[in-house]
């Protein structure tokens, strides 16, 4: 299956945020099919959840869900907004390891 070229333009069109974001996708969804990369360091692990606003006034809260990569960086866990739902949609919702 080749990559069509409306998506190959759009990835050469990506700045620096835009890469990562879709490596860290790229990189859950491949190690949630059993591919390993020992040598980027810990998996990624990928999440839906769901957040508060914080605003007092809000009736609808929580909001989302939202998807968050979560790794392990120098001891600390490390964790990175990546969009909405619709943005990975096998992402996994139990809170589990979704990578």
């Amino acid at each position: 299956m080749s990559i069509d070229r409306d998506v190959i333009e759009a990835v050469r069109e990506m700045d620096e945020h835009e890469l990562r974001r879709l490596f860290m996708l790229a990189r859950a969804r491949l190690e949630k099919k059993g591919h390993s990369f020992p040598e980027l360091g810990p998996g990624v692990k990928v999440r839906k959840q769901m957040v508060r606003c914080g605003k007092q006034s809000c009736t609808r809260c929580p909001h989302g869900p939202y998807i968050y990569a979560y790794w392990m960086e120098d001891g600390k866990q490390k964790s990175k907004y990546l969009g909405r739902e619709g943005d990975m949609p096998e992402a996994d919702d139990s809170g589990e390891d979704g990578a």
